[in-house]
This record gives C-alpha cells, sequence and structure tokens, in this order.
C-alpha cells in the first residue's frame, strides 16, 4: 500500500503559528492558491481512497485540487485538540499560563486537550488499523502537521519529540510504501 499524506495549506493569517488542534478555521489567500498547485502533483483518479480530516482547512484544500465526491471525511485525521489553548502561539500559552518549556513531553503534558498518549492512539489505530483493513493501493491522506509527525515517530520508530522536530511546511506531503516501509518527503 501506498499512502500519501498532505498537510492542509496555509490558514487564516491570525492563527499562524498558533496551536489551532480542533478550531475550524479557514485558509488564507495564500493558502488557496497554495491548495490549488496541489493540483500538480495530485487527481483524484491517481487514488484509490482518499481521507480527510473532518475541518475546515484540511477540506478546503482537497476541494482546491481534488474534484470527486468520493471522499471520506473523519474526525479521526484532526490535529490534537489543545484545549483552552487553541489559537495561541507558544509565547501566549507561556505567558497566560507562567509555563516554561524545559522539554518537549513536559510542555506537552502542561498543556490541556488531548493527552498525547490517546493522540497518538488514535493516529496509530486509523492508519494500522482502519485503512490496513482495505483493500485499497494507493491512498491519498489530507490532514495536519501533527498527524504527520506522529505517523513519522510510528513508521520510523523515533521519539515524538524527535518527529516533532521535523518540518512540514503547508501544503507538503509525505509519501509512505507499507511494503518497504520507505518514507519520503515531498515539498510541493
Amino acid at each position: 500500500m501506498t499512502l500519501t499524506l498532505v498537510r492542509h495549506a496555509q490558514v487564516e493569517e491570525k492563527y499562524l503559528g498558533c496551536y489551532n488542534g480542533h478550531l475550524n478555521i479557514g485558509l488564507s489567500t495564500k493558502g488557496y492558491a497554495d491548495a490549488k498547485d496541489l493540483g500538480k502533483h495530485f487527481k483524484a483518479s491517481n487514488f484509490d481512497d482518499i481521507y480527510c480530516s473532518d475541518l475546515l482547512r484540511a477540506k478546503e484544500t482537497l476541494k482546491a485540487f481534488i474534484s470527486t465526491d468520493a471522499i471520506t471525511y473523519t474526525k479521526e485525521l484532526r490535529e490534537k485538540s489543545w484545549g483552552k489553548h487553541e489559537g495561541l502561539s507558544f509565547d501566549e500559552i507561556c505567558t497566560k499560563d507562567s509555563l516554561k518549556y524545559e522539554n518537549f513531553i513536559q510542555f506537552i503534558d502542561a498543556l490541556d486537550g488531548q493527552s498525547i498518549e490517546d493522540f497518538k492512539a488514535r493516529v496509530e489505530k486509523f492508519f494500522f488499523t482502519t485503512l490496513a483493513s482495505t483493500q485499497s493501493k494507493n491512498i491519498l491522506v489530507m490532514t495536519h502537521s501533527g498527524v504527520i509527525k506522529t505517523f513519522i515517530s510510528i513508521v520510523k520508530n523515533i521519539s515524538l519529540e524527535e518527529a516533532f522536530s521535523y518540518s512540514i511546511p503547508y501544503s507538503s506531503f509525505v509519501v509512505y510504501n507499507s511494503e518497504t516501509n520507505k518514507l519520503t518527503m515531498k515539498k510541493k
């Protein structure tokens, strides 16, 4: 099976650099243009199945370059929930809650919303149970940076901290071949 995981395009400017989680925000003007450009790389006919996060930024990205009704929208592909910290930047979170960043796990655990363990379990179940049970050979997944980084952590058997240090820019994508266990990161 080949999985193509695409990060949604750039979000509205006021949410850039923020922990957006489950906020249902749209794309910026640049995001719409970049989403359309993804059509140079992908067509619906290239895929047996297409899955998409049910959040607006992912839906808008996919709609800009894929024209088909054969899309499965799912909350399982949502970003991690950050609870009361959603829509805030790192600096705003640190100031608001008087938090200090000591290390990745300490900081993530200090925030509310979905636990990192539950988030990782959700991502793992979707990719390695739900998708693995299909007969599809080529699947497109429109999702979020945190989902892609968590997937990388699982596939490469590396820590979440190491995987979250990877840069997954807006509108970039990762291709994974399950037969060879090869992972290729691509920027649009």
